[in-house]
């Protein structure tokens, strides 16, 4: 997000209540709803020039994603309301190959609930060699590489953690 959206800055965690995470069938994760369960990530102070840049990446034009402004908490239990990119399909798939390892390195890296990172890696796919090196774009925009160790079996980059 930082390199794409260099005007954007990030303004911590946050969690999107009554929804889960999902990987839709072209490989890339969405949201749907839930009332039982929670998405964590974090928000962003989305600068006006950057909106454009980001909709080009998450492909609105072809109905990959598509925009909706949903009410998320952050620390302390402050609501805000936030721009939300979600899946044009609510059809399961398989996530694309090291795309999961981005999302958890991610996660970790913004130190998101341990519990709600374990979930995210039954969403790995198998077959997956341990000691095959997987990079991913920290929040400070560096290059971090992390290693890949697939734990879980599960239906699911163009490097979108």
């Amino acid at each position: 997000m930082a390199q794409r959206c260099p005007r954007s800055k990030p303004l911590g965690p946050a969690r999107l209540a009554r929804h889960r995470f999902f990987i839709m069938e072209s490989g890339w994760a969405s949201v749907l709803a839930d009332p039982r369960r929670d998405v964590h990530g974090v928000l962003w102070d989305l600068a006006l020039s950057d909106v454009r840049t980001l909709d080009a990446y998450e492909e609105i034009r072809t109905g990959l994603y598509k925009k909706i402004m949903q009410p998320v908490l952050r620390g302390g239990g402050a609501s805000a309301r936030a721009l939300v990119y979600i899946g044009g399909s609510a059809r399961a798939g398989a996530a694309q190959p090291g795309y999961m390892e981005q999302v958890i390195a991610a996660a970790r890296t913004w130190s998101l609930p341990e519990t709600y990172v374990r979930d995210l890696q039954a969403f790995v796919p198998t077959g997956l060699r341990a000691s095959e090196p997987q990079t991913w774009v920290a929040p400070d925009g560096s290059a971090q590489s992390v290693k890949v160790r697939p734990r879980f079996a599960s239906p699911l980059d163009k490097g979108r953690a």
